[in-house]
C-alpha cells in the first residue's frame, strides 16, 4: 500500500507540475526581416568620399630666350709677309758678332754689330740688340786701346765715347778725323749725330748734308736714326733728305 501511494504521489506531482512551454526558435527565414528592420532603423554610416586625385602641378614653362645675333666671324690674321733676303743676311752677321763677343773678340764683334746697324736700318728688332752689344764691345776695347791715330781709329773712338754719353770726347776725336780726312762720310755723319745731341742744330745739319753728298746711302739711315731726333723736326732736315744728290767720287790718291 505504501509503494502504491508513493507511485501515485509521484505521478500526481508529475501531473501537477506545469508543463513548460516550448520556445520556438526563430527560423532563418524569419531572422532575415528582423535584420533588415534593424538595419533600416540604424543610422546610416557616412560614406567616405573617394579621395580626389591630386591635380598635376602645372608644367614649368621655361621662358624662350631670344637668340642674340651671332657675332661676325673673326677674320684670320693675315699671314706675316715673307722676309726679305736682307733680313737673313743681317741675322747671319749679327750671330757672327754674338759668337765673337763670346770669344772676347770685342773689336771684331763690334765691327760686325756696326755693320748690321749701318746696312740694315729697317730691321729694328736686330738694331736694338746690335746697339746693346756694340756698347759692350766698345766699353771693353776702350780700356786697353792706345790713343787713336788714323781717321778710322778716331771715328771708332768717337763712336765709343758717344755711346758712353761722353759727347765732348766724341767731338774731339771727330774733329781730328774730319780735319785729317774731309771726305770721310762716316766721320761727318757721326759728327752730325753728336752735334744734334748737344743742341748745336745748324752745325749738325751742315755735317749731315755733307755726309749725304759723299754717300747717299746715309740718307736712309738718317730717316730712322734716333740720334738725330734733335733736328728731325726741322724743315732743313727734310729738305736735305728729299733733295736729289748726285754721288761724288773720291779723288784717287797718288
Amino acid at each position: 500500500m505504501a509503494k502504491q501511494r508513493r507511485t501515485t504521489n509521484v505521478r500526481s506531482k508529475q501531473k501537477k507540475a506545469p508543463a513548460r512551454k516550448a520556445v520556438s526558435r526563430p527560423s532563418r527565414t524569419a531572422s532575415k526581416p528582423a535584420k533588415a528592420s534593424a538595419k533600416r532603423g540604424a543610422p546610416k554610416r557616412a560614406v567616405k568620399a573617394a579621395p580626389k586625385r591630386a591635380t598635376a602641378a602645372p608644367k614649368r614653362v621655361t621662358p624662350v630666350r631670344t637668340l642674340e645675333p651671332a657675332p661676325p666671324p673673326v677674320a684670320a690674321a693675315p699671314p706675316a709677309p715673307p722676309r726679305k733676303p736682307g733680313f737673313y743676311e743681317a741675322v747671319a752677321i749679327y750671330e757672327r758678332g754674338v759668337q765673337g763677343l763670346q770669344r772676347h773678340d770685342f773689336a771684331g764683334a763690334a765691327e760686325l754689330f756696326r755693320t748690321v746697324i749701318e746696312r740694315y736700318p729697317e730691321e729694328r728688332e736686330l738694331l736694338e740688340r746690335a746697339r746693346l752689344y756694340l756698347r759692350v764691345c766698345e766699353r771693353e776695347t776702350a780700356r786697353n786701346t792706345p790713343p787713336p791715330e788714323t781717321p778710322a781709329e778716331q771715328v771708332y773712338a768717337a763712336t765709343v765715347s758717344l755711346n758712353a754719353g761722353d759727347h765732348m770726347t766724341a767731338l774731339h776725336h771727330l774733329q781730328r778725323a774730319v780735319t785729317a780726312d774731309p771726305d770721310n762720310d762716316h766721320a761727318h755723319y757721326i759728327m752730325a749725330s753728336a752735334l744734334s745731341m748737344r743742341g748745336r742744330l745748324d752745325e749738325a745739319l751742315e755735317h749731315l748734308h755733307r755726309s749725304i753728298e759723299l754717300n747717299p746711302e746715309n740718307r736712309s739711315q738718317a730717316r730712322q736714326d734716333p740720334d738725330l731726333e734733335g733736328i728731325r723736326h726741322l724743315d732743313s732736315f727734310r729738305a736735305i733728305l728729299d733733295a736729289p744728290v748726285a754721288p761724288r767720287r773720291r779723288a784717287r790718291r797718288r
